[in-house]
């Protein structure tokens, strides 16, 4: 038998610590509600429920509930016949479609043709300073742009996540063909198995809390009423309506503070 009576036993993680895992952040929670102190009459399962409900909102409208990636896709000849792009499961929102194929790639549209286009005087002849012509290349460029907007304008695209499915509005068989490239600018959900970080977000832990707290409220509106040993009476009732007030409170944050300009959501 050990003599050492200061000898700390293995433990979980101090409560003092920043929640990193969907456990810790219920028992941040609970903690949060009173816990030890006071028992919360709720099921795990329950609060498994609001842990997921609060990381769905957080995921739809929180700027760090999402990230912005490219997605490649080498074009097949099932897309062309499609006329859709099959999106993988964590894209949030798609805004933009590149196509690398013809004119715009290959010709006076590439950065080595519009440099030297740059070098090109007002005369029509070749400048013949051995520097760079910063303020021709500007223009050029601006050019250009202007002239591949109105030859080769960004294809209109359609998204939904539900589907999963990429719509552009082109002319398929035409316009592109198999083994070519299609880039997509997108946004994709942060897991948040992967950045744990996540779980310690000061609105997530604040909104996850309240939805425990409106759960709570809610079963306990069964016992309202009845007294309890020592005279105590359950009020299920304040509890939900100050639950409502948290939820609605920090919901007007999200939208306010915490979200994205509306643009962000094209596609």
């Amino acid at each position: 038998m050990s003599n050492n009576f200061f000898a700390k036993p293995a433990s979980n993680p101090s409560p003092s610590q920043p929640p990193s895992s969907r456990q810790q952040i219920i028992d941040y929670a609970r903690r949060k509600l009173g816990e030890p102190v006071i028992e919360l009459n709720i099921d795990d399962d329950q609060i498994q429920d609001r842990l997921d409900d609060a990381l769905q909102l957080y995921r739809e409208y929180h700027y760090d509930g999402v990230e912005r990636n490219y997605l490649k896709h080498q074009i097949t000849q099932a897309d062309i016949d499609n006329e859709f792009i099959p999106a993988p499961d964590p894209i949030q929102s798609v805004t933009r479609a590149f196509i690398f194929s013809g004119l715009f790639n290959n010709t006076i549209f590439n950065f080595p043709a519009r440099f030297s286009l740059s070098r090109i005087g007002t005369l029509g002849g070749f400048a013949t300073a051995p520097f760079i012509n910063l303020s021709q290349l500007d223009i050029t460029n601006r050019w250009l742009s202007l002239a591949q907007q109105m030859l080769n304008p960004e294809k209109p695209i359609q998204f939904n996540k539900v589907t999963n499915k990429i719509f552009i509005d082109m002319n398929w068989e035409e316009e592109v063909s198999v083994d070519e490239f299609l880039i997509f600018e997108v946004w994709v959900v942060v897991d948040p198995e992967a950045f744990r970080e996540v779980f310690n977000d000061v609105w997530l832990k604040q909104y996850f809390t309240a939805l425990v707290k409106k759960q709570w409220a809610g079963n306990l509106s069964k016992y309202e009423g009845i007294q309890l040993p020592g005279g105590v009476t359950w009020n299920g009732a304040q509890l939900w309506d100050q639950a409502i007030q948290e939820i609605e409170k920090l919901e007007e944050d999200l939208d306010l503070k915490w979200s994205l300009p509306p643009d962000f959501q094209i596609g």
